[in-house]
């Protein structure tokens, strides 16, 4: 069962991973060979989590990219799904759609 309303990954990071490590944004950048507005971005829920930053927390600090990555994924979907009423969409049925003749050809 998906969680309604998941965490950004970025949230997880920081007080999971960086915080307990004892490090500044500024200093966990540098661990990670990112920008310090880049990681800050991200922790902030600014910006989603690229594969290439999940690989690299997953090189610094062990936590599994796979993890992270599930993380932004359900975090997406939630957030997607929240503005599912925005759309208006019918199901599609065959011989039912624009131009369709009724008859299957």
């Amino acid at each position: 069962m998906r969680m309604l309303s998941p965490p950004h990954p970025g949230a997880f990071v920081r007080t999971e991973v960086i915080e307990p490590q004892g490090l500044t944004v500024a200093a966990a950048a540098e661990v990670l060979g990112v920008s310090r507005p880049a990681l800050s971005t991200f922790l902030n829920g600014r910006s989603g989590l690229s594969g290439m930053m999940a690989l690299r927390i997953e090189k610094a600090f062990g936590v599994r990219m796979d993890t992270l990555m599930r993380m932004q994924s359900s975090y997406d979907i939630a957030r997607t799904r929240g503005r599912e009423d925005e759309l208006d969409i019918e199901p599609y049925r065959a011989g039912a759609g624009p131009g369709s003749t009724g008859t299957g050809t």
